[in-house]
């Protein structure tokens, strides 16, 4: 049986279950129901606080280890000390990093994800200086040293490849999928009929454009009186503006036509958002997938997207 790690910190926050978090959410989700998998796989789980009371993180059929403390409360001595040195005591076969970094500690075989968003992220984001050392130093340590390289599409494949120099044989490709419930449900708020509104999912920074999609919202609200604007995600503006702009447009307006949700836990809810949206815009100038709107698709939703590689593959 092939012994595999994952690295779950990224589980541990809820809040914070965006791309990575549910791709590996998901990824447990379907080993759990896979009886041939489990045959062949041992996947060993490894937290740093606490194992989320997930449904799915109950089952036995994980070995699930906490090699932090809700005292040691550091993700860099985690992740590139206690974690790797746990891992390599338990004599894996792979070790799984998702979260784009690989530990120089872990010298067995490790497949990395990689994506070109992170690699501009550490050369022209806005992220703190820490944060960009960090990506800079293990995402690059990661392309030179890891077994395997995870991409989440073709397009961002060949991005990685040349942003990194990685020969394109060392990269795979596993897309994302939507995993929402697809049947019939009722709406989040009252307020929001069925094609009354606009839908924005994600997290909200410059080049996601959500700042400019409020504005261009605020152009056509008057002419479009029984329309809504919705977002859901977290303000990732360098200097927080979401709470403000929207005030300020919901005040001219003389209503509350622009709504927004830091965050939706329900998958539910969510679908629900997604199936009577009238449309989901996601104008992101970079992306290495973006699930959105493929989700959005799935429900029936028209999407508006840039018109770029990625969002014709």
């Amino acid at each position: 049986m092939i012994k595999l790690g994952i690295e779950c910190e990224n589980l541990e926050d809820e809040k914070s279950r965006w791309g990575i978090g549910q791709m590996v959410l998901n990824l447990m989700k379907e080993y759990e129901k896979n009886l041939e998998w489990q045959k062949e796989y041992k996947l060993y789980l490894y937290f740093n606080q606490f194992i989320p009371d997930d449904e799915v993180l109950r089952n036995p059929v994980f070995t699930k280890k906490i090699v932090g403390s809700r005292s040691l409360k550091s993700f860099n001595i985690f992740y590139h000390i206690l974690m790797p040195i746990r891992a390599l005591r338990d004599n894996l076969d792979f070790m799984f990093f998702p979260a784009y970094m690989m530990s120089p500690l872990y010298y067995k075989k490790a497949i990395v994800t990689l994506t070109n968003d992170v690699y501009y992220e550490y050369k022209t984001g806005s992220l703190p200086f820490k944060y960009k050392l960090a990506y800079r130093l293990f995402t690059n340590w990661a392309a030179k040293f890891a077994y395997k390289v995870l991409a989440i599409s073709e397009t961002s494949k060949k991005e990685v490849a040349r942003l990194y120099n990685i020969p394109l044989n060392k990269i795979f490709v596993s897309r994302l999928g939507g995993s929402l419930s697809h049947g019939r449900v009722g709406n989040i708020s009252s307020k929001l009929n069925e094609k009354n509104y606009i839908l924005y999912v994600g997290q909200m920074f410059p080049r996601r454009h959500a700042k400019e999609t409020i504005l261009a919202f605020e152009m056509i609200a008057k002419e479009k009186p029984e329309l809504n604007l919705v977002l859901v995600g977290r303000d990732k503006y360098k200097k927080a503006m979401m709470a403000s702009l929207i005030a300020e447009i919901n005040n001219k307006l003389g209503e509350k036509r622009v709504i927004h949700y830091e965050y939706i836990e329900s998958d539910d809810e969510i679908s629900r958002l997604y199936q009577n949206a009238l449309l989901d815009i996601y104008v992101s100038d970079s992306e290495a997938f973006g699930l959105p709107p493929v989700e959005s698709a799935s429900f029936g939703v028209p999407v508006v997207v840039m018109d770029n590689e990625l969002n014709h593959e």
